[in-house]
């Protein structure tokens, strides 16, 4: 086991903090748990390159929520830089193909595919043999079979005709409760189906005219944006909920109010919602680990997060809520 850098042990406390272990950091970033754990222990030895180090440390810190920038110049004895690596074994290679006489090129490439040639003829040689036997052999089984079949199938013919006709009745005399029997189960399956969608649209009646009272008079708008962090004010409404789903991959998600309390810490699943009533708070701060595909409501209504999110993986959204009764 190697000691850790201090950078390891960074890294490492602020992901078992959050909760996470390596698997989850590893479905986070769709790095390697090798390499997260050769950047926790310092072994970059492991690594494709220097520039993967670098890479790699930076996704790993977006994931558990830190930031990279300060992170990076921290640690920066600790930080491999990044350099154009030296090739001399691809350098010496093409040397001594160069020095290769021109006249016996052709003689020694042959030589290269012949064992390939033989292998691949005798593998052909021997399918062919093995095909032929096997046609054979199922030959005399279809022919033996059909002559041990032959004296018994008048017989058979008999015994599966008196089946038959035995079935016939039988069936005959079920009909009459058989389709009785469905036609009660269709009859309440069709009750059952009408009663439940009654019951789904008078909820989605109930829930759209909410909506649509509430955005009559509902405002979200932006009072200020920095960094990867951005805060709006929601005002205008007696109700504050708000929905977050996740589209395209897990992601780490942070739901807390003005006073530091959590209401959620913990990945969110790829195709995942997590819903919050926060109408009892004024403020909550939204921290989104990996912002491609997350979507936000508000109130059952769509909001956009604040920053691209193909240039801006982590965003934080804080949203401090005025209830309409207090305006």
């Amino acid at each position: 086991m190697l000691a850790l850098t201090e950078l390891g042990q960074r890294l490492r406390q602020e992901r078992e903090s959050k909760g996470l272990s390596l698997e989850d950091l590893q479905k986070l970033t769709k790095i390697q748990k090798r390499y997260l754990l050769g950047i926790e222990e310092g072994n970059y030895e492991v690594m494709p390159g220097k520039f993967y180090v670098r890479a790699f440390i930076k996704q790993y810190c977006e994931a558990i929520g830190l930031d990279t920038d300060a992170i990076f110049e921290e640690y920066k004895s600790d930080i491999p830089s990044t350099q154009t690596e030296d090739i001399p074994q691809q350098l010496s290679r093409v040397r001594s193909r160069k020095e290769i006489p021109q006249h016996t090129k052709g003689v020694s490439k042959a030589y290269d595919y012949l064992p390939t040639v033989l292998v691949v003829a005798g593998v052909v040689v021997v399918g062919i043999i093995i095909w032929v036997i096997a046609q054979n052999i199922v030959s005399d089984k279809n022919k033996e079979q059909a002559n041990q079949e032959a004296p018994n199938s008048e017989v058979q013919q008999s015994n599966t005709q008196e089946e038959t006709n035995e079935t016939t009745a039988k069936n005959d005399n079920s009909t009459s409760e058989d389709d009785q029997s469905a036609a009660d189960k269709k009859e309440q399956e069709k009750e059952k189906a009408e009663k439940e969608k009654a019951a789904k649209e008078k909820a989605e009646k109930e829930k759209a005219e909410k909506e649509k009272k509430d955005s009559g008079k509902q405002e979200y708008k932006e009072v200020q944006k920095t960094g990867r962090s951005a805060t709006y004010a929601l005002s205008g409404t007696d109700a504050f909920n708000l929905e977050v789903t996740s589209t395209q991959a897990d992601t780490w998600l942070d739901v807390k109010n003005g006073k530091g309390n959590a209401f959620f810490s913990s990945i969110l699943k790829k195709g995942e919602t997590k819903e919050f009533d926060l109408t009892k708070e004024t403020e909550a701060r939204v921290n989104i680990g990996y912002s491609p595909g997350v979507e936000l409501k508000v109130n059952g209504k769509a909001v956009d997060l604040p920053f691209d999110s193909s240039k801006q993986v982590r965003q934080v959204v804080t949203i401090q809520y005025q209830p309409a009764e207090a305006q």
